[in-house]
């Protein structure tokens, strides 16, 4: 469990599938399409499979009334093939309900997310994607300390136009360094 001033980010619970579905019932960004639920029910079946995965992913709940209005999560990889290479690289994702956006809860979770990474998880790189269209993630990247890194051109499709074909997106990279988020250099 991580506690900052406003949130606990916590592991979910099965009580949570209400809050998760209304977020995940109209995904306003596309990367999130194929997390669309249609039911409170088919969130109580996402989150039975989310139990053991505690460390890396959370919910995002308010201190206030116990609310989860969000999740962030990430998993690690590694930066070489090699085998038995460190699992130091974590590319993270963070969804909030529309209803809580613009009020500083994402900026407030991410950062202690990213704190939780780097000193407790041993990060040693953080890198995020981002589309070219969304512009409060692109925002929340720079206010973390994250670099842009590059722009990936017609990178990927998560939705199909009306006549099926794919609708590719261009994507933003960011990063930072564990030592640039502890202020080492």
């Amino acid at each position: 469990m991580i506690e900052t001033q406003r949130l606990i980010l916590r592991p979910f619970k099965r009580e949570d599938a209400a809050d998760l579905y209304e977020y995940l019932k109209e995904p306003s960004v596309h990367c999130f399409a194929s997390m669309k639920l249609d039911s409170v029910e088919q969130a109580a079946e996402i989150l039975r499979e989310r139990e053991n995965n505690n460390q890396y992913c959370f919910a995002i709940v308010l201190k206030e009334n116990g609310r989860v209005i969000g999740e962030v999560e990430a998993y690690p990889e590694a930066a070489t093939r090699e085998e038995g290479a460190a699992q130091d690289t974590f590319s993270p994702c963070w969804m909030l309900n529309k209803d809580y956006q613009g009020k500083g809860y994402a900026f407030e979770a991410v950062s202690a997310f990213f704190d939780y990474l780097f000193t407790r998880l041993g990060a040693r790189r953080v890198y995020a994607y981002t589309e070219d269209y969304n512009i409060h993630s692109q925002r929340l990247c720079e206010k973390l300390g994250m670099r842009r890194e590059g722009e990936f051109r017609e990178f990927v499709s998560f939705v199909n136009a009306p006549d099926g074909t794919p609708i590719y997106e261009n994507t933003i990279q960011y990063a930072i360094l564990r030592r640039e988020w502890l202020k080492e250099d």
